[in-house]
């Protein structure tokens, strides 16, 4: 009786647990480095922070393009799910704006400032699947908004994500735990000012997402 030969099942290897807190560790850590010093902040002082050595944050990300993709769309695909809860929530549609941009600001979402360095790939897969995916759920957040009579009509993605970005992005020098407790102040007083009706005219025109890429 020829015996059969049963092929050995390969198991798929994941990784450990350990290894994706690291990962995880890393990438916090450099969302908060780089929005306090900007993204040529030196790798060394990101694993630093992180608690890890050096090799562990070259053998998770090989170069600094690679560390600075993943934050971004870290930070956009968190801030995207904090859309998606507002989208859902029902009732007072400005009440789901404020919350979303609450969130996008925990989300330290002025993280996206290295997609404008000249030497960083804003065309890469990931991050225009990423950035497609937040844009479209902000204009519906917003659109819901004015529809309702309750947001400027005046006011465009590009505007709303400007200021978030500007207004969560602590000043120079700034770490960003002392810098947490003016951020949502002053988003609230941002709000504010989007309520409708208006109280004044804007100088120029509402900034589209378009014209923020370009700009």
């Amino acid at each position: 009786m020829t015996a059969v030969t049963v092929p050995a099942v390969r198991k798929v290897s994941r990784p450990r647990a350990d290894a994706l807190r690291n990962r995880e560790r890393i990438v916090t850590a450099a969302r908060e480095m780089f929005v306090e010093d900007g993204p040529d902040v030196p790798l060394d002082e990101i694993a630093r922070r992180a608690g890890v050595g050096n090799a562990t944050v070259y053998r998770n990300f090989p170069d600094r393009d690679a560390l600075v993709r993943e934050v971004v769309c870290s930070v956009m695909d968190r801030t995207a799910e904090a859309a998606e809860l507002a989208l859902a929530e029902t009732g007072d549609a400005f009440a789901a704006l404020e919350h979303f941009v609450h969130a996008a600001a925990d989300e330290r979402i002025s993280a996206l400032c290295p997609m404008v360095s000249s030497t960083f790939d804003q065309n890469h897969p990931d991050l225009v699947a990423s950035r497609e995916r937040i844009e479209q759920l902000v204009e519906e957040i917003m659109g819901r908004a004015v529809e309702a009579g309750q947001l400027r009509p005046d006011v465009g993605v590009g505007d709303l994500l400007i200021v978030v970005s500007q207004l969560s992005r602590p000043p120079a020098g700034t770490d960003c735990l002392r810098g947490d407790r003016f951020v949502h102040r002053h988003l609230q007083l941002f709000l504010d000012g989007l309520r409708a009706p208006a109280r004044s005219a804007l100088p120029g025109r509402a900034v589209s997402i378009k014209e923020l890429r370009n700009s």
